[in-house]
């Protein structure tokens, strides 16, 4: 989604060596049809061995290129560019379902799909994984400092404290419209999914209410830095961000609101124009082995879509063993997903202008 632990790499790309003690490249050749697999993906989202790891054993090149959004990344395929393995987050695979983008999962060669967590299993966009298969997950909350802000307070406020003035000057926001406005949304009760003016104009005051009174600061990644040093008392921050920030700083706490919360998800798909989809699907079903998916984890922070993995981070012993921020709420009736809409994404990114520049 948004919100990774080291700064974005855009447009980058990073061919590694190939070859090892498994498959040869000539085998991968007659195998596959080509030993090279074009990845795009999100910066710093990757365990550091996990494409070396692949290209060993299968005898093949991985291109990885990365993306720092998922609207530049449908530019680029909008403009014919192809890969073969894409992570997009739910409402944008969503719209490439829609707009017939993308090839279906060959499960006949993706045969670990047994080994997700219940959580990312039947996600709305997707119910069956004929398209996709989750990558990482999680959620939006609060990151705050145990030592200013007391947990009753924070657990009785959620969002609105937001707007308490004691906290004035210390707060970050993150600078995101989709985000932002998932906030004020949920403050005020309503879906963060809404199309009724009358609520989209009521978060838009509210989050100009908040502009004008508290001085709030607009940032991306470098919340994590700063959270992490305890800048400030209170922050909008992804779970996994917020899993590494409590891993550095023991003074800070995570929480997710009972107004509910955006419950996101990114995936691996396949475009419609992949030219390796063999190995587009033999990658994917790696990626879904245990070993991969403990070193993406454990690099990256985010809550894995490996089951075992998932448990093993989470339980006594585990590398995010009590982290609230790690393991992600489920169940929650008023979390939602972000559907695709084009028309609301729109008139959202044109208020969050006008909220920041007044």
């Amino acid at each position: 989604m948004k919100k990774f632990i080291a700064l974005l790499m855009t447009s980058a790309f990073v061919l590694t060596g190939c070859g090892g003690s498994g498959q040869s490249t000539e085998e991968a050749v007659e195998k596959y049809g080509s030993a090279t697999l074009k990845f795009y993906n999100w910066g710093e989202y990757i365990g550091d061995d996990v494409i070396s790891n692949f290209e060993k054993e299968y005898g093949v090149d991985v291109i990885s290129e990365y993306f720092d959004s998922n609207e530049a990344m449908y530019t680029k395929l909008q403009a014919g560019d192809t890969y073969d393995v894409l992570v997009p987050s739910d409402y944008m695979i969503e719209r490439l379902i829609n707009e017939d983008m993308l090839q279906p999962i060959d499960k006949s060669v993706v045969t670990n799909l047994g080994n997700l967590a219940d959580g990312v299993k039947n996600l709305e966009y997707d119910p069956d994984n004929t398209y996709s298969v989750p990558y990482f997950w999680g959620t939006v909350g609060l990151v705050y400092n145990k030592n200013n802000v007391p947990q009753e307070e924070i657990e009785a406020e959620g969002y609105n404290i937001l707007k308490n003035e004691k906290y004035k000057g210390s707060i970050y926001i993150y600078d995101s419209e989709r985000d932002a406005f998932m906030v004020a949304f949920k403050a005020l009760g309503y879906s963060m999914n809404t199309e009724n003016e009358d609520e989209i104009n009521a978060a838009y005051e509210w989050l100009k209410e908040v502009n004008a009174t508290m001085e709030p600061s607009y940032v991306t990644d470098e919340v994590i830095d700063a959270m992490a040093n305890g800048n400030k008392d209170i922050a909008v921050v992804y779970s996994g961000d917020a899993a590494y920030i409590l891993s550095q700083n023991e003074d800070m706490a995570y929480y997710a609101p009972s107004e509910g919360t955006n419950l996101w998800s990114d995936a691996m798909v396949i475009p419609k124009n992949a030219e390796n989809p063999k190995l587009a699907n033999e990658f994917i079903n790696y990626i879904l082995t245990y070993e991969p998916s403990y070193s993406n984890s454990s690099a990256v922070g985010y809550a894995s879509s490996n089951k075992e993995v998932l448990e093993e981070m989470s339980s006594e012993g585990g590398e995010y063993y009590e982290n609230e921020a790690y393991l992600p709420r489920v169940g929650y009736e008023k979390d939602e997903i972000f559907k695709d809409n084009e028309v609301l994404r729109t008139k959202l990114s044109e208020l969050w202008a006008k909220v920041k520049a007044e």
